[in-house]
């Protein structure tokens, strides 16, 4: 069964905070283990050095103070120290045992139970230290100091690490709800703005092209949203592109085919006579309808086709070549071409690269007023070779730049036949331009003309 994403988010921030939480807790209590651990051992030392010390001070004038090295054994034994005290002759001047030897006994036990319940592994048992007593560089006595070892834990100190780990526990568990209250927003604040991209891109699925009115505090998801917004307004701008396309070839085809049939039917019905000016009047039409149609397949074939016949092409000679063909249209409308062509030789399909030139050289003539001026470039850089055609005609308004490469798609409203095309020779040249993995851009100004600029690979 699916999750919801504020589901797993949730869970995994808990799984991590778990894991993260017990690993420090774990590290924590090993740390703090071997600390005290270390603590007790040197307490053990520092014992063991003050107990001599005070047995020391307790030796006067060559006499061992009795009553106070037995005060001394008794408040040791008490912490778990097993006292003996043998002067140089070898008589014993005070034992804990022969004090107390049931007390011994269960001082040891006593320590061997804390520290093999806290530690059921644990190698102890009992230790003794020896430790020679000088008085003036004289020898005078021997301290045996036993207890329970290599070390040992007090009832004390079990209470310590008990009450420790204990805050551990309330510390790991407050912490772990928190992370579950703390993962539960952050799983919302990121769950609550996907589901809100997630229902727009259900709308512009359905058609409904509308704008998410949400800002979010993650950077990433708000970039997520806007790029949503603009996909639906973009979407949106498609959408009516594509439906004044519809109406667009509609018409294109509509219109001839109408005149076509009403002035055969005219004819027909003895209206009109079928005069030589009629008859050609339904062949212009004929030949539009059949240019707009060859336009239509020559699109498709190369929206189908992915392979073209690359070979060495002298650029310049084409397009001096293509040119000539151009010079009645130049001459109608008293236009001035000027060219500044480098000798650049490249690898392309000369048929697809001639269809390209052609068609933005119409273009510009096409849109171009009398007597105006038309400028080609070609150069060959490091970069590749780029081709310019300029003209200085009536320009293409701002809003209409970004389309004017989709099919069927006309700036020109009127349709009508001295400067109305079909909206596909744009469309053909950039497709023959990708297919030689070039780029085709435009820079245009209302009323004061229009520039396409060609980049292409050598190979």
């Amino acid at each position: 069964m699916k999750k919801s994403l504020k589901r797993q988010l949730t869970l995994s921030h808990l799984m991590l905070s778990i894991f993260s939480i017990l690993l420090i807790i774990i590290l924590t209590n090993y740390i703090l283990e071997r600390q005290f651990r270390d603590y007790i051992i040197n307490n053990i030392n520092n014992k063991t050095i003050e107990i001599l010390n005070s047995v020391k001070e307790e030796y006067k004038d060559g006499k061992w103070d009795v009553k106070s090295i037995e005060s001394i054994g008794v408040s040791a034994l008490e912490n778990g120290m097993i006292l003996k005290l043998v002067d140089n002759q070898g008589r014993v001047i005070w034992d804990a045992h022969l004090h107390n030897s049931g007390q011994c006994q269960n001082i040891l036990d006593h320590y061997s139970k804390i520290m093999m319940k806290r530690y059921p592994n644990f190698n102890g048992g009992y230790k003794e230290e020896i430790k020679k007593i000088y008085s003036e560089d004289q020898f005078i006595a021997t301290l045996y100091i036993g207890y329970y070892g290599p070390y040992y834990y007090t009832d004390n100190d079990i209470m310590f690490l008990n009450t420790l780990n204990g805050v551990s526990i309330v510390v790991s568990i407050l912490a772990i709800l928190f992370a579950l209250l703390f993962g539960s927003l952050i799983s919302k604040s990121i769950a609550t703005p996907i589901m809100k991209v997630s229902d727009s891109t259900n709308l512009l699925s359905r058609g409904e092209f509308k704008s998410l009115d949400y800002k979010s505090e993650i950077l990433e998801i708000d970039e997520l949203i806007n790029a949503i917004n603009l996909l639906s307004k973009k979407l949106d701008e498609q959408e009516k592109l594509r439906k004044r396309l519809t109406q667009d070839i509609s018409h294109e085809l509509r219109t001839p085919i109408t005149t076509i049939k009403s002035h055969v039917e005219a004819m027909i019905d003895g209206i009109w006579q079928p005069t030589e000016d009629r008859l050609r009047s339904c062949l212009e039409e004929i030949e539009r309808l059949n240019k707009l149609i060859g336009d239509i397949k020559l699109l498709a074939e190369y929206e189908i086709e992915e392979r073209i016949e690359k070979h060495e092409l002298n650029l310049r000679d084409l397009i001096k070549s293509i040119t000539l063909n151009f010079e009645k249209s130049l001459l109608d409308k008293r236009l001035v071409l000027e060219t500044h062509l480098e000798d650049v030789f490249l690898y392309a399909d000369k048929d697809k690269i001639t269809q390209v030139i052609i068609n933005l050289l119409s273009n510009a003539i096409k849109y171009s007023r009398e007597g105006g001026k038309i400028y080609i470039e070609l150069k060959g850089t490091s970069e590749g070779v780029f081709i310019r055609i300029k003209d200085d005609g009536i320009g293409i308004p701002k809003k209409d730049l970004p389309y004017i490469f989709e099919r069927f798609y006309r700036v020109d409203q009127s349709r009508n036949k001295k400067t109305g095309g079909a909206g596909i020779g744009l469309s053909i040249v950039k497709r023959i331009i990708n297919m030689h993995n070039g780029e085709i851009s435009v820079k245009s100004e209302l009323n004061k003309g229009t520039e396409f600029i060609i980049k292409l690979p050598y190979k």
